[in-house]
């Protein structure tokens, strides 16, 4: 089941991904083995925004990733290591919601990278879809969310996944289960009521 994400990469508006990359690099002061890519601090970045850390949470969250796996380097295989960030990232994001730091997602402040200038009409469709898989993505249980978040818009798959939780595999396909259809079910019933408001088309 494809899902649409919220439109394109996103990315936070301050600081840069160079500038973030620059700070998270000089942070760990590692070798480049375990040095961060920009993908890999978009990926982070990403997964940590749509699970809800909120924005002023959201950079020192991706910095503390990279710390880990700097301080970790050489106890993972590296071959698994997009599935050690990934399971990194959720811890990060536990502990914070632990301690109360979670966030509504915001659309304004976050923004979409496109390589084409969209027109108006494309914009509004774009934000329409973002605030509503946003909605849908807060209601769903936490447990639900991170697979979902990571099967359906980061494309990771059930294995690594697994991996990266911690978990059986049997179990993430379950969950993955249950929130596609909580997805599909919350979707249906937001877009009657936003269509009898004349939100949505």
């Amino acid at each position: 089941m494809a899902v649409a994400g919220p439109g394109g990469p996103i990315e936070a508006e301050k600081p840069s991904a160079a500038s973030l990359a620059e700070t998270v690099r000089g942070a760990i002061g590692a070798a480049p083995v375990v040095a961060p890519s920009r993908a890999e601090l978009r990926a982070i970045w990403r997964l940590l925004r749509r699970v809800g850390i909120g924005a002023s949470d959201l950079d020192d969250a991706v910095q503390q990733v990279f710390l880990v796996a700097a301080e970790r380097a050489g106890s993972f295989d590296p071959a698994k290591r997009s599935a050690f960030l990934y399971g990194v990232a959720l811890r990060v994001a536990l502990n914070l919601f632990q301690r109360g730091r979670r966030d509504v997602l915001g659309l304004e402040e976050a923004r979409v990278v496109d390589l084409e200038t969209p027109s108006v009409e494309e914009l509004v469709d774009r934000q329409k879809a973002r605030a509503l898989l946003d909605q849908v993505l807060l209601q769903m249980p936490l447990e639900l969310r991170i697979v979902f978040v990571l099967s359906e818009l980061e494309d990771v798959g059930e294995a690594e996944i697994a991996q990266a939780l911690e978990l059986p595999r049997g179990t993430v396909a379950s969950r993955l289960r249950r929130a596609r259809r909580f997805f599909s079910e919350r979707v249906a019933r937001l877009r009657r009521r936003n269509r009898f408001r004349g939100a949505v088309p």
